[in-house]
C-alpha cells in the first residue's frame, strides 16, 4: 500500500489501516478543514486511554496549513481517504505539545474558556513552564514525553470556500466582525430560553476577543477598550449559567469580572444571585447592599431580594433541624435526608422558580 510507506518514510510514525476508507485520496488544499474522531492511547502494555472525542461528543477539526499544535496530525490525516480508520504509532519526538492540546479541547468539552489560565503568558514562556494543566495524565505526560498512538477515523474533508471558519481559523477583522454576531444570536437564543446554546454564543465571542487582546498590550488603550466589549459577554454568559444552576461558575466569573471592575453592578447582582442559590447568606447580603449603595434605583428590587434570602435562610434553618430529626429516625425507614432536596421542590413556592422569574422579570 502507497500510503503505508508513505507514511513510514515520516521519521518516527508508523501506520496501520484498520478499516480502508472509500474513494480517491482527497485533495487536500491549504485551507481545507479536516473533521474526524480520534482515540489517543499510551504505548504501554494497556494501551491506556488518554483521551476519545466521541466520548466528549465533539468530532475534531482542523485546517490544513494552519499549523496545528501537534504538527503530525496533518501529516497524519493527509494520508488517509474518507471513512478511513487508521492506528498510527508517533515517536516522542511529534507528541511533546499533545498535553497542551488535549488540555484545551477537555475544557472546551466541559463547557469552559480553552484559554483560561494562559493570558499573560508569551509563547516561548508556555512552552518551558511545566506548571499544572489541571489534568494529573496530562502533567505526566508533559513531564516525559513519550510515544503515543492515535487511532484516527476521517469523515469530512471540506473544501475552503465551503464553510463558515473558525474561530481560531480567524485573522483579527474576521474575530472582530464576528463578535456582533454571535452575541445578537446568543440573545435571540436567550429569548427562547435555550440557555445552554446561548451560553456557547456569548464564549465564543468573548474568545473571539481574548484572543485579539492577547496581542495588545494589558491596560494599555486598545486592552482596555476589548476588556469593555468584553464584560457584557461574560455577564449575558453568566446569567445563562444561573438560569442553568452553575451557580460555581458564575461566582468565578463574576469575581474576575470585579477585581478588574469594581463598581460594576450587574456583576454584583449576578453574583449575590450565585451567592444566594448556594446558601452564603453573608456573602449574598454584602453583595446585594452593595448593588444597592452604586443604583439606589435598584433599592427595591434589592429589598425584595433580601426579603427572599431571609425566608430561604429560614426555611433551611427549620429544615436542617428536621433533617437532624430524620436522620435519627431513618434507621426506622423513616423520610431520611435523602428526601430533602425533593422536599424542597414541593414546598409550593419553590425558590429555584421564584428566582427564575425574578431573572426573567429583570
Amino acid at each position: 500500500n502507497m500510503d503505508e510507506m508513505y507514511l513510514l518514510n515520516v521519521e518516527g510514525v508508523k501506520k496501520k489501516i484498520l478499516h480502508g476508507g472509500h474513494g480517491e485520496l482527497p485533495q487536500f488544499k491549504d485551507g481545507s478543514k479536516l473533521t474526524f474522531h480520534f482515540q489517543t492511547l499510551k504505548d504501554d502494555f494497556e494501551r491506556t486511554v488518554i483521551d476519545d472525542s466521541r466520548q466528549a461528543g465533539i468530532p475534531m477539526e482542523i485546517i490544513v496549513g494552519k499549523l496545528f499544535k501537534i504538527e503530525v496530525w496533518e501529516t497524519l490525516l493527509t494520508s488517509m481517504r474518507i471513512g478511513e480508520v487508521a492506528e498510527f504509532w508517533c515517536d516522542a519526538i511529534h507528541t511533546g505539545m499533545y498535553a497542551l492540546v488535549s488540555k484545551g479541547m477537555r475544557r472546551i468539552a466541559e463547557g469552559k474558556d480553552p484559554l483560561e489560565g494562559q493570558k499573560h503568558r508569551c509563547g516561548m514562556g508556555n512552552m518551558f513552564d511545566y506548571h499544572s494543566t489541571g489534568y494529573a495524565d496530562l502533567d505526566e505526560l508533559q513531564r516525559a514525553p513519550q510515544p503515543l498512538i492515535f487511532i484516527m477515523e476521517l469523515f469530512k474533508v471540506d473544501d475552503p470556500s465551503s464553510y463558515k471558519r473558525d474561530t481560531w481559523a480567524m485573522n483579527k477583522e474576521e474575530k472582530l466582525s464576528a463578535v456582533p454576531v454571535l452575541h445578537s444570536e446568543g440573545n435571540q437564543l436567550v429569548l427562547l430560553k435555550r440557555y445552554q446554546e446561548a451560553a456557547a454564543k456569548y464564549q465564543e465571542a468573548v474568545i473571539c476577543l481574548r484572543n485579539v487582546q492577547a496581542k495588545e498590550k494589558p491596560w494599555a488603550e486598545d486592552w482596555l477598550s476589548l476588556e469593555k466589549l468584553i464584560m457584557p459577554l461574560v455577564l449575558n454568559y453568566c446569567q445563562c449559567q444561573l438560569e442553568l444552576g452553575e451557580y460555581y461558575e458564575v461566582l468565578e466569573h463574576t469575581t474576575d469580572l470585579l477585581q478588574k471592575d469594581n463598581e460594576n453592578v450587574k456583576a454584583y447582582f449576578k453574583r449575590a444571585k450565585a451567592h444566594a442559590a448556594v446558601w452564603n447568606e453573608k456573602e449574598a447580603r454584602e453583595d446585594f447592599l452593595r448593588v444597592a449603595q452604586l443604583d439606589p434605583s435598584l433599592g427595591a428590587a434589592v429589598k425584595k431580594e433580601l426579603r427572599l434570602l431571609g425566608e430561604r435562610m429560614r426555611e433551611k434553618h427549620v429544615e436542617d433541624q428536621r433533617d437532624c430529626a430524620a436522620e435519627s429516625h431513618s434507621v426506622h425507614g423513616q423520610k431520611g435526608p435523602l428526601e430533602r432536596p425533593w422536599r424542597r421542590e414541593c414546598q409550593g413556592e419553590s425558590w429555584g422558580r421564584s428566582q427564575g422569574e425574578e431573572l426573567r422579570g429583570r
